[in-house]
């Protein structure tokens, strides 16, 4: 090997030697920004110690970090179960959560990514807290009270991930349903109530149409009483006549054009006809 072979060996050699030493140098560190936890792994072994925001080194080529978003999350999860009356009841939640940052280690060496702990811990632990809360009610009762529901669901569930490292910050029920069943029943249970409503205000307007009867009744009754009042002041005379006029008038006949009076007394009944149809009776 003369000198220029060798010099340009140990160019090679340097310009390796310079490479590895950059590449080194990059992978000795990571940065996790706000809204992250880290986790080191050497040789694929989680390391204890959560990996805060700022810059971090780690052992080059043999070690990787791995980053979890502990910001809010949200995820929409269904569940169903059975009420107190054994009643089919499902649901959809949307639940927001974070990863409790200085829990993330055990999440990496328990569940792994995020995807894993949707899946395998919030999603059953959703469906057995709301098993817990729709048992306590009947199905009437959940519907009618989803404050307490959701309450109690939000407290089971809540107690079953802290344990996880996983934060509920808030749920919501974004849907609740029943079974058809159910519905049916709900739907008679209406047709029922508007026909006893209905009932009801038949009753009340009967009452109301008795009661017009009977105060009609009582006036007819004063009327009465007024009018053997009169007969007994006047002899009766008066009142024969009023109602001899009233039966004129209730017959329809045309206004006579003669009234006869009887002058046997002033009080006598009078005696009506028709003058002008008596003429033309007798006129050939």
């Amino acid at each position: 090997m003369n000198q220029k072979d060798a010099i340009n060996l140990l160019s090679l050699i340097g310009g390796l030697l310079v490479t590895i030493v950059i590449l080194a140098a990059f992978n000795a560190y990571v940065i996790i920004t706000p809204g992250q936890a880290g986790v080191l792994s050497v040789l694929g072994k989680a390391k204890d110690g959560v990996l805060l925001e700022g810059l971090h080194f780690k052992p080059p080529f043999v070690s990787s970090v791995d980053i979890y978003d502990v910001t809010v999350q949200k995820f929409e999860v269904p569940a169903q179960s059975s009420t107190k009356d054994l009643q089919d009841l499902s649901a959809s939640f949307a639940i927001n959560f974070r990863l409790d940052p200085t829990q993330v280690v055990a999440i990496r060496r328990t569940q792994g990514t995020l995807q894993n702990i949707v899946a395998k811990i919030i999603a059953p632990q959703t469906q057995e807290s709301f098993k817990i809360a729709a048992a306590k009610r009947t199905v009437e009762e959940a519907i009618t009270r989803r404050s307490e529901l959701k309450e109690d669901f939000d407290n089971a569930l809540s107690t079953r991930l802290e344990k996880y490292g996983i934060l509920v910050l808030d749920t919501s029920v974004v849907d609740l349903n029943f079974s058809p069943e159910f519905a049916r029943a709900v739907e008679d249970k209406q047709i029922a109530e508007q026909r006893a409503q209905r009932a009801v205000y038949i009753t009340q307007e009967a009452e109301q149409q008795a009661q017009a009867e009977i105060n009609r009744a009582k006036g007819k009754a004063e009327a009465q009483r007024l009018l053997a009042e009169t007969l007994k002041e006047q002899g009766g005379g008066l009142v024969l006549q009023k109602e001899a006029i009233e039966a004129w008038r209730e017959g329809g006949a045309q206004m006579p054009r003669v009234l006869v009076m009887d002058g046997s007394g002033k009080n006598s009944v009078p005696f009506l006809f028709n003058y002008s149809d008596s003429l033309s009776e007798n006129t050939p």
